[in-house]
């Protein structure tokens, strides 16, 4: 039906806008500013690019729960429970991205004190950096679960209920499972997290996204 084709192509758009808008952009220019010295010491230095970040990051997590609520029809009619599962995953990924950023603005509060000539650098800064960047990594990575968990929750809807092509949805959630095991998992665990295993997910999601804006959902 055109109908589910044209919802399709709604879905691949606010898919397109989750990856450029909050996976990738936002980190970009917050690893801009993080430079050799960190966050804490360079936030202050550039407070608009900092809080530009900060904004993507959050509406770029709405734009998932806006796919969430687009796809919502047509997933309900292969499974309740899916569509209901993709929404409620959504809506914490974006909950903990609140959060994040939450904690993202308060690493650049703190660098702009930090960075005041008047400001008093005793010890209570270091104490305090550490107990904020500290919970910022708890939440990143809790988001990053969250958040790569929907993705592969969604790969896995489009692959049982063959609403794309089963290599291209089996393709993202083999890029889901190597990130969630080599990143969001040894974040929360507190080892260090294998970065270039996060890398197959941005062009198996790109291709994803890419096919349903042409494409559409399959009609089933």
């Amino acid at each position: 039906m055109d109908s589910t084709r044209g919802t399709g192509r709604v879905v691949g758009l606010l898919l397109l806008a989750h990856l450029a808008v909050g996976l990738v952009t936002p980190f970009v220019l917050i690893d801009r500013v993080r430079g050799e010295a960190g966050l804490l010491a360079n936030a202050a230095g550039s407070p608009g690019l900092f809080r530009t970040a900060a904004l993507l990051l959050v509406a770029g997590s709405a734009m998932a729960v806006a796919a969430a609520a687009a796809g919502a029809p047509v997933f309900r009619r292969h499974g309740e429970s899916t569509a209901a599962a993709l929404l409620a995953l959504a809506v914490a990924a974006f909950s903990l991205q609140v959060v994040d950023t939450g904690a993202l603005m308060s690493i650049l509060a703190l660098s702009q004190e930090y960075a005041r000539p008047d400001a008093v650098k005793g010890d209570l800064h270091q104490p305090l950096a550490v107990v904020i960047v500290a919970g910022r990594r708890w939440v990143h990575y809790s988001y990053l679960l969250v958040a790569v968990g929907w993705i592969l929750l969604l790969d896995t809807a489009l692959f049982r209920f063959r609403l794309v092509p089963r290599a291209l949805a089996a393709l993202g959630a083999g890029a889901c499972l190597l990130q969630l095991a080599g990143v969001s998992v040894p974040g929360l665990l507190g080892t260090t997290p294998v970065m270039v295993m996060a890398m197959p997910l941005a062009p198996a999601y790109l291709g994803l996204a890419g096919w349903l804006m042409i494409k559409g959902f399959a009609d089933r």
